[in-house]
């Protein structure tokens, strides 16, 4: 998976899609979209556990959000890529 990743954001030729701008204050949380945020750390009801979620460190600023999902063959692959705005700096390291 990770290699397809990867060649997926090497290729120039990858069709991006382009999805807005996200201003953020500091780090996020990855969750599955079919959770609502409210339920992150609720156990459910049936007791299976609660929701998955995964911290994500991203540096508080204004970040260019595009998309991209290949399939055609496997492994599928949707990427969510972050860049910084073009009104703020490239990090550097």
């Amino acid at each position: 998976m990770l290699a397809a990743a990867e060649a997926v954001l090497s290729d120039p030729a990858t069709p991006w899609e382009e999805c807005g701008v996200w201003e953020t204050d500091g780090p996020a949380v990855l969750m599955d979209s079919a959770e609502a945020g409210k339920d992150l750390g609720v156990p459910y009801p049936d007791g299976r556990g609660q929701p998955a979620e995964a911290s994500v460190a991203v540096a508080a600023g204004r970040w260019e959000v595009r998309a991209c999902h290949k399939t055609g063959e496997y492994p599928w692959v949707g990427i969510v890529q972050l860049l910084p705005a073009a009104d703020q700096p490239r990090p550097t390291a």
